[in-house]
């Protein structure tokens, strides 16, 4: 095993499909009253940048899918994508 090296990590968070979304709903109301009422339809979601150490990336790739569904992710209503970069 490899000394830790300090990697870069970025955690997509989202509402499942059929989950509502308020704050998206008044987003697309506020951009339909702006003018812009070709806007269908806002999703939002959250984005976690994180470094960690780790001995390689499908070590810190495993660290960082568990830090989300244990805190950054709510696994009933939301799914989460995590990307690891050196």
């Amino acid at each position: 095993m490899g000394r830790p090296v300090v990697l870069k990590g970025t955690v997509k968070v989202r509402l499942k499909d059929g989950v509502l979304d308020p704050q998206g709903q008044t987003i697309r109301r506020a951009l339909a009253q702006m003018g812009y009422d070709w806007v269908r339809n806002v999703r939002t979601g959250r984005t976690f940048e994180v470094e960690i150490e780790a001995e390689d990336l499908l070590t810190a790739r495993g660290r960082l899918e568990e830090i989300s569904s244990k805190l950054l992710a709510n696994p009933v209503i939301e799914s989460f994508q995590v990307e690891v970069r050196s």
